[in-house]
């Protein structure tokens, strides 16, 4: 008996694990946005140094869960710790950083255009700025500017 095909024409299961990989992979950089965005945020003008339990309080998950997170965005070059362990950016995690609140501030802008109450896009927005692809996010801007 033939071996069945997925959608994408390769082996069944074999298309699925590809589409796991890809989940777990925009997964881990959606982590990695919105803690760079948060810092940044949390840290303001100055740029001062954002303590974990800061971090943790703001994003409404626990002490671990942030340190697990920071420990991998140290090791991917996102942050960088001071001696009293506080969190600071690096020049790779400020400009994620940067890009993600964008990203966040253009889809907020644009499903504002649409009519969704400002309260409502927001909340929304958080979800939608790391799944649009660039080219939807081009085509939000172009509308922006034709509105």
């Amino acid at each position: 008996m033939p071996r069945q095909r997925d959608e994408l024409g390769g082996q069944a299961g074999a298309g699925a694990a590809a589409r796991f990989e890809r989940v777990r992979r925009d997964h881990a950089q959606e982590l990695a946005e919105d803690y760079t965005e948060m810092v940044l945020e949390l840290a303001g003008a100055d740029a001062a140094p954002v303590r974990p339990a800061d971090l943790a309080r703001s994003l409404g998950v626990s002490h671990v869960t942030v340190l697990r997170a920071l420990g991998r965005l140290a090791r991917d070059g996102f942050i960088l710790r001071d001696r009293e362990r506080a969190v600071l950016l690096s020049a790779d995690g400020h400009r994620l950083g940067e890009a993600a609140r964008a990203r966040h501030r253009l889809v907020v802008a644009f499903l504002v255009s649409l009519g969704v109450p400002e309260a409502v896009a927001v909340v929304d927005a958080e979800g939608l700025e790391h799944h649009v692809s660039p080219v939807t996010l081009e085509r939000m801007a172009a509308h922006l500017d034709r509105a």
